[in-house]
């Protein structure tokens, strides 16, 4: 397991590095149209340079969620409530059958519901979402979990 999650990790700098060089390429274009004068190099120069801000944001906020949801991974793991799917039947891809997945989320949410404030039940769920097949409320499920962890940390 270690050694998978480092390959990980050395894939994803490699990723970032080379994202990096990109953006250094793109910045370094967008100030060579500025340096060219004239109304239009300048305004492509400008909305050029926009380009590799918002890529490094991109890539910022997509790493620091990565390492926040591992932390709650982790924690959850640590604590014994991460969702166990060994025993569900799956799909040849790997991933757990629908009707399975649809009925392990109708348990879940019923425990969130009982819960909403807590972490983990939002941690759950959020899971649970993911594995319904559900991304954008996976993901907005996650965030809240987040919120909620860091709170309790705070205590």
């Amino acid at each position: 397991m270690k050694g998978s999650s480092t390959k990980v990790v050395a894939l994803i700098a490699g990723i970032i590095v080379a994202i990096s060089f990109y953006f250094v390429l793109l910045g370094q274009r967008g100030i060579d149209l500025i340096r060219d004068g004239g109304a239009v190099p300048v305004v492509l120069g400008i909305a050029v340079l926009v380009l590799p801000v918002l890529g490094v944001w991109m890539v910022y906020s997509t790493v620091r969620s990565g390492f926040q949801h591992q932390h709650l991974v982790t924690r959850a793991r640590e604590e014994g409530c991460d969702l166990d799917v060994s025993g569900l039947p799956t799909m040849p891809s790997g991933r757990v059958d629908r009707d399975a997945a649809d009925a392990l989320f109708v348990e879940v949410k019923a425990e969130w519901e009982a819960d909403p404030d807590n972490w983990r039940s939002s941690y759950r769920l959020a899971r649970a979402y993911d594995y319904a097949g559900d991304r954008s409320r996976a993901r907005e499920t996650m965030k809240r979990a987040v919120a909620l962890e860091a709170v309790d940390r705070e205590r």
